[in-house]
């Protein structure tokens, strides 16, 4: 970008120096014609110098603001999905089931304490000494309905599939199935949106680039998601800087 702004003031310098050039060696006749043509010259490439500053930085804050309130609906998505997992067992692959779980599933309350009890094959092999072990006993204490633990008097969990900001009518990609790893089978999600759709009305340059950064303050690659189909992974690909993403 500098070398372009660069490129932009020497031309308008050049062009300032050729009206006066102009002014000092063309006939008086042409002078009028061939001053506003340079003038308007210099008067574009003005604004094309600062359009190459200015695009740049509104696309950030634009890209920034939509990033943000799509990332509050990704992280919705994955509590929801690590909840369904903690009573399920697995991960939700559709929306429909997902916002159902919310709706009607609970978490039961435990309470795990030590406890002492006679061990009877023990006993029975000391020939009747009594014997005793120790065990762990888990007390239900109750149960909580999911819908209140994680969203409390909200309902925003019923449209957290739409993408919030871009292109109207966007949903989130979502995917569940299992992984496994050292012969241990494990439950994956991932939900994830194309930078494409978040920005689609800027320019297509700056997507363009955006799609293809890597860099420890950026979303990398061309997506932002949470989870992740090809390892075990809850996380999101965000940096912090746009606040927690595990």
């Amino acid at each position: 970008m500098f070398k372009i702004i660069l490129i932009a003031v020497v031309v308008i310098l050049v062009t300032i120096g050729l009206v006066k050039l102009v002014d000092k060696f063309i006939p008086s006749k042409f002078k009028p014609i061939l001053i506003i043509v340079l003038w308007v010259v210099i008067g574009f490439l003005g604004y094309q110098t600062f359009m190459s500053v200015y695009e740049p930085i509104q696309f950030n804050k634009i890209k920034n603001k939509r990033y943000a309130q799509v990332i509050t609906n990704l992280i919705d998505i994955r509590d929801a999905q690590l909840a369904h997992r903690q009573v399920t067992g697995k991960f939700a692959d559709n929306f429909d089931n997902l916002v159902k779980f919310i709706d009607t599933a609970q978490f039961t309350i435990t309470q795990r304490r030590d406890s002492t009890i006679i061990d009877l094959e023990a006993t029975k092999r000391f020939g009747g000494v009594t014997t005793t072990k120790e065990i762990i006993v888990v007390d239900t204490l109750g149960f909580v309905p999911v819908k209140d633990s994680l969203f409390k008097t909200s309902t925003r969990y019923k449209t957290m599939m739409n993408v919030p900001v871009g292109q109207e009518g966007a949903k989130f990609e979502l995917k569940a199935g299992i992984l496994e790893q050292n012969e241990v089978k494990i439950p994956v999600f991932e939900a994830k949106v194309k930078k494409d759709i978040i920005l689609f009305d800027q320019p297509r340059d700056l997507v363009i680039q955006e799609n293809q950064v890597v860099s420890v303050d950026g979303v990398n690659g061309n997506a932002l998601k949470v989870g992740s189909m090809d390892e075990v992974n809850t996380t999101g690909n965000w940096p912090k800087t746009y606040g927690a993403n595990d």
